[in-house]
Parts: C-alpha cells; structure tokens; sequence
C-alpha cells in the first residue's frame, strides 16, 4: 500500500511546493513509483510539472482530470462512488505521476466545514471528510505508486485537515526566520485538535461510504530551505535561526505531538534531531527549475544554458543539490520503513 505524506505548514514561503517536486522526482530516481498530489487552489505544483506552456491547454483538453472534478461525485452527492483519476506523467518520468490541481478547489470549503460538525452531519456529509483519503488511495492503487507526495495550501482550512488526518506521515517545510519560530509553535496548538477531533470522527463517519481511515498520521521531521551559505555553511545570522527552529520543534512541537501518538517511535529520530533536510537558496538555479520544470539536481548542461567556467560552478552547484535531496529521500525512506 502506498505511503500518504503530507507536506504541510500553515505560513507561506516555505517552499512546501519545491520540496513537494524535489523529493518526488528523487523518490522517484531511487526506484520508487510516485503520485504527486497539488491540493492548493493556485496550482503551482501543477503549473511546474505540466509545463508553462501546457497548462491552460491540458485544463482545456481534460476537464475532468483533476482533484475538484474527481472529489464531485462525494461533494455533489452523485449516485456514483469515487473513482481512480487517469493522472499525467510528469516530464515523460515513467513511474511519476501528477493529480492536477483545481483553482476551484476551494469550493468545497463550506461544505467539508459543515460536515465536521460530527453529531448534526447528514449522511451525505459524512463522505466528505474521508472522500480525500479514499480518491487518493483509488489513483495510488491503480498507478501502483509506492509513495504519495501531497502538496497543501498554506492555511488552516477544514480541506487540510481532512488531507493531513488521513495521511500516513507528514513533513514540515520551513523558512530560517522568526515567522516560522511562530508557526512551529501554532502547529503544536493545532495539529493535536486536529487528530483528537479526528479520533472521534472515525468512529463517527465509520458507516460512510467513505470513512475516514483509521490511521494517526506520524511527524516525519522537518525541512528547513531557503537561507544563503558562506564558505558552505549557513550564515551566522541563519544559523542562529535554524538553532532556534530546531529548539522550538524539540521542545514545543514534539511535545504536543507525542501525547496525541503523531510521532515516529522515538528510536526512529536521530539524537533527537527532527530536521530532515537543510537546503539552501537555489540561487539562480531557481530561475532554470522553474523555466523547465526539471529539479535543479536533474538539469542538464544544456538547461544550464552556459559554458566555461560559469558551467562548472553551476555544475558543481547541481552536484551539491543531488547530494542534499538524495540523503534527504533516504532518510525519509528509511523512517517510512522503520514505522
């Protein structure tokens, strides 16, 4: 069966979206099948994994081949049950797939908020909290994917909750700066509501036609990108910010997480070190990431669009990411196995 991780963090600027497509392109490059799910109404994730170009064409060609349309029948009480979505490959990767995501997403806020109301949901209402689950298991079986890789909008909302509640793992992306200190400390508020309502709403929802699953979603760690080096470090100034992320995710998030079971068994952790990834600025590699939707580990000389000695520091530059995301893809494989 296919691992569920989300990658999530209510703050913006994250990099949840890049961190999303990197480590599913280097999942994928280790052997693994891999679904890529963009549940964020602006559909960035979709925009680089289907190409500038052919973004609106695809929308205009398959109507019907995205998260909003395939979730319909749960959300518009259709007398049909959910069904696989037949899911782009990503840049001609076999064994890498995308379910597009919708700008109209969104839509379904109100209703999905309705429904969490456990003792007054009717029962149509019931199917919609585990409708997300159900679909996302539906296209992983029948794209035999090993992972699935969930990127979600930076919010708090009633559809991030279903996601992240029926998911087996999640990540979180953050930022060295102080709004991320803060965000850690609100997930540790947050996130324990969401899997003690999820508690009951399992038994609760447990007759619909799409129950929500039986499965606490586990803290994997989180990810920490977007700060300058010098002399292949952080800078002094992002270190210090890292040290505080660090401390804060030890002593607050953890906290939090472990007396309602979502984390890891705590043998799973490195020396009580929950950052999987430190990733620094792409630079102006991230120009060419998002010119050709190719990780900035994967493009090749000809993307890189230079020669001399500019190439060879560019060369170097990929060699270095290569390095990152792939440890990073082990660790993360590594933990799944474990749990």
């Amino acid at each position: 069966m296919a691992k569920i991780i989300c990658m999530f963090n209510h703050k913006g600027g994250v990099s949840k979206t890049t961190t999303s497509y990197h480590l599913a392109w280097m999942l994928h490059e280790k052997g693994k099948r891999v679904l890529l799910v963009d549940a964020d109404s602006q559909c960035n994730l979709t925009n680089i994994a289907i190409g500038e170009e052919e973004f609106e064409q695809f929308y205009l060609d398959h109507p019907d081949r995205n998260i909003k349309s395939a979730l319909s029948p749960a959300f518009d009480a259709k007398p049909v049950m959910l069904e696989s979505v037949e899911c782009p490959m990503v840049k001609e990767q076999d064994g890498l797939f995308l379910l597009p995501g919708s700008f109209e997403l969104s839509e379904y806020e109100v209703s999905l908020g309705v429904s969490f109301a456990l003792s007054d949901a009717m029962v149509t209402l019931k199917n919609l909290p585990g409708s997300f689950a159900f679909l996302l298991r539906q296209t992983a079986e029948h794209r035999c994917v090993d992972y699935v890789i969930v990127d979600m909008n930076p919010s708090l909302s009633a559809i991030n909750e279903a996601l992240l509640v029926s998911a087996d793992y999640f990540i979180v992306p953050t930022a060295p700066d102080n709004f991320s200190t803060l965000a850690i400390r609100s997930l540790a508020k947050v996130l324990p509501k969401w899997e003690q309502w999820a508690v009951r709403a399992r038994v609760a929802f447990e007759g619909a036609s799409y129950p929500l699953p039986k499965v606490t979603p586990r803290f994997l760690g989180t990810v920490v990108q977007r700060f300058n080096i010098r002399k292949g470090k952080p800078t002094k100034a992002s270190q210090q910010i890292i040290a505080r992320l660090s401390e804060t995710v030890k002593t607050t998030l953890i906290e939090g997480l472990r007396a309602v079971n979502m984390t890891l068994p705590h043998d799973a952790y490195t020396a009580d070190n929950f950052c999987l990834a430190q990733i620094p600025d792409f630079q102006t590699l991230n120009a060419l990431y998002q010119m050709y939707g190719t990780p900035v580990f994967a493009l090749s000389d000809a993307e890189l669009g230079c020669s001399g000695t500019v190439l060879k520091q560019y060369q170097n530059a990929r060699a270095r990411f290569h390095q990152l995301f792939s440890d990073f893809a082990d660790t993360v494989i590594a933990l799944t196995e474990h749990a």
